[in-house]
This record gives structure tokens, sequence and C-alpha cells, in this order.
């Protein structure tokens, strides 16, 4: 078939992780629970940078929209599948899958950018701790900042753009509990080769190069902490960027998962549960990472709560 869209679809359905209707109430619950605690777990954490002075500084700002970035990305996903649960309805109209890959994509390589520049801010910080301040300027930061959402928004345009050509000729089930770019280049009849190009080329463009950057920082951020005399010099350092690195552990494991688990064969129903990790638990875990290992945004949430601080 030729490219376009020769027979528009209006909706599709969302299967989600399970067809048990005596499932549906645990799901609902639970991931109704996790979105609570991502929500405002990430909110304390810009609450509590932006009410105590001390953290105005460049880790705690990338944080900051690190917190908020994460907070969008699960509320461009739970809220439609806790919606689908409660109304015992699957459907997704085809203009609200879109905009729903639209804000996947964006958040998602903003997340991806965010993180390799925390790494190179961490790389600053251990490697010329005399310049800190000076490298990394307000003006810099911001820039950093910006550039990231500009080429994560440009991303998500194109790859949206990209879905419009794509016919689709019959009513669709899509095995997952969002619209996931590849799912739906996959339930396409037209010719899906320019999608699939641009698709694998912007993910080794976006994903390995930041990751590359994150390597690079930390091979140096390693070398530094390794020429450092005292064991108390060391652990300091090592300490100032353990909370990035868990974080950065946890988010390129679990897309590797899914990376892996969507290329086996009849993987469908394995790669949405893999999924969860990385949209639903990633964001959840991020804010007790960094709170529960750092003791300024320990010290700012216990002023917000009212606990005194010794």
């Amino acid at each position: 078939m030729e490219p376009g869209n020769d027979t528009q679809i209006s909706e599709f359905h969302l299967l989600g992780l399970s067809e048990d209707p005596e499932l549906q109430p645990l799901i609902f619950g639970l991931f109704l629970s996790m979105y609570l605690i991502t929500v405002f777990g990430n909110l304390l954490i810009i609450l509590a940078i932006s009410s105590d002075s001390h953290l105005h500084t460049p880790m705690y700002f990338f944080l900051n929209n690190l917190s908020f970035v994460d907070i969008c990305f699960t509320s461009t996903i739970i809220p439609k599948m806790l919606w689908n649960i409660q109304t015992q309805s699957k459907v997704i109209t085809y203009a609200d899958c879109l905009t729903q890959i639209y804000f996947l994509i964006l958040f998602a390589v903003s997340d991806i950018f965010l993180l390799s520049v925390m790494a190179y801010d961490r790389l600053v910080a251990i490697c010329y701790p005399l310049h800190y301040m000076v490298i990394m300027n307000p003006w810099l930061c911001g820039l950093l900042v910006l550039v990231s959402w500009i080429i994560s928004i440009l991303n998500s345009l194109l790859h949206s753009l990209m879905m419009l050509r794509l016919s689709f000729c019959a009513h669709f089930q899509i095995p997952h509990f969002f619209c996931e770019l590849n799912q739906m280049i996959q339930l396409a009849c037209s010719d899906t080769f320019l999608n699939n190009l641009v698709m694998y080329f912007a993910a080794v463009l976006l994903c390995g190069g930041p990751f590359s950057g994150i390597l690079y920082s930390y091979s140096k951020i390693v070398t530094a902490i390794c020429r450092i005399s005292s064991a108390q010099g060391k652990y300091k350092a090592f300490s100032t960027c353990a909370s990035h690195l868990s974080v950065v552990s946890l988010f390129y494991c679990t897309m590797l998962g899914v990376y892996l688990s969507s290329a086996a064969p009849q993987s469908s129903h394995s790669s949405s549960v893999v999924s969860v990790m990385y949209t639903v638990v990633t964001p959840m875990l991020n804010p007790f990472i960094y709170s529960l290992r750092n003791k300024d945004i320990k010290r700012a949430l216990k002023a917000i709560i009212g606990i005194p601080v010794m």
C-alpha cells in the first residue's frame, strides 16, 4: 500500500497488563498507589529544593528538572490506564494515542538528557572542584536544560509527524497499557521502513550518545577518585555521585530489559510488564534514592515537615 491515511482508524483498544477481570482491582490499586507515591515524592523534592536556599546549586537545579520530568512522564500514562480500568473500557482514540506518543517520547528523551547533564555536573564537581561554580554558572546550566528540551521537543515532533503518514486498515488491539511507538508502527498496514529507520536512528543517537557521555564522565570520575589518598576523601567524593549513579543504572537497565524483551518472539506481554519498570517504578524510586542518600535533601524535607533540624 502507498503511505498515507487511506483508512483513518478512529480508535484502538489497549489490552493492558492482564485481561483477567479478577486482577483489575489489584492492578488499579497497585498502580494508583505507585502513581501517588511518584507524584508526591517528586513534588516534595521540588518543594525542598525550591524552599532551601542552600540547595540552589547546579546539582539540585538539574534534580529539580528531573523530578518535574518524572511527574510528567508518569502522568502521561497512568491516569489513562486507571481511567480505563475504572470504566472497564480499553478504548483510546487515534488522536489521544498520537498525543500520548508525543509526550512519552518528549519526557523520556528529556529524562535521558538530564541524566547525562547531571553526570557532567558530577564530573566537573569532582575533577575540577575549585572551578566548579565558574564552569557550572547559571547561564550554562540554563542553556544545558534548554537545549535538552529543544532536542526532545523536535525529536518527539518528528516521530509524531512520521506516524501521520501510516495507514491503519482495521480495528486494532494494542498489547500494551499505553500507546508505545514501536507497537504502533508494527500495527500499521502501510510501508513502515522510513518510520523504523528514523526510530532506530534516533534511539542510537539520542540514547547511545548521552549514555556514552555518562560512561565517559564516570570513567574520569573513577580515575579522579582513585588519585585521592585518604579513604575518607574517596568516600566523600563517591557519595556525591552515588545517588545519580543508582538512578542511571536503574533507568538504563530497565530500558535494556524492554529492548531485549521486545526483540524476543511473542513477547508483547513480557515487554509491557518490563515497561512498568522504567515508566512507573523508576520515577517512583528516584525521590527515595536521592532523599535517603542525601543529607541536604533530608534536612530540607525535615524543615518542610516541621521536624527540628539538628
